[in-house]
């Protein structure tokens, strides 16, 4: 089966929720409560490798929403969107056709880590346009089966 959020039982007040039914699934997020900062931290503390479009790299970007979305394949210019390369980074990633990079130096955990710390809006608020249009956009678009 697919994950539907209105069958799941709430977990409520950090309390583990031992009930399971047949056909139910179990979520479990070990990191939730984890911030973006915390994440860098564990990176560089145990010297993990991630993948490089976490760090600074070119690349061609447009500006769309306030947000800078990569050039791909999959995503259409408006008529007024001209690309520009810029040295950029990715706080997430997603679908490349709504998650939006950030202008960075950033090219190590350190780097980023005082980059994470100064900034005031999270990666969600800043590289995602599901989360600009709703709250629940993630789980609406995991309803409709696009993951």
């Amino acid at each position: 089966g697919q994950w539907d959020p209105k069958n799941q039982r709430p977990e409520l007040w950090n309390l583990y929720n031992g009930r399971h039914k047949r056909g139910e699934h179990i979520r479990v997020f070990p990191i939730s409560n984890w911030t973006e900062l915390d994440i860098w931290q564990y990176i560089e503390r145990e010297e993990i490798e991630i993948p490089s479009i976490y760090y600074a790299h070119r690349r061609d970007v447009i500006k769309r929403d306030g947000m800078l979305l990569a050039i791909t394949p999959f995503l259409s210019l408006l008529p007024d969107e001209v690309p520009e390369e810029m040295l950029v980074r990715f706080r997430t990633v997603g679908d490349a056709t709504c998650t939006g990079a950030v202008e960075s130096p950033a090219s190590n955990p350190a780097e980023v880590i005082i980059e994470v710390a100064a900034a005031r809006i999270t990666e969600r608020g800043a590289t995602r346009a599901d989360d600009r249009i709703s709250e629940a956009g993630m789980e609406d678009r995991k309803r409709e089966g696009y993951f």
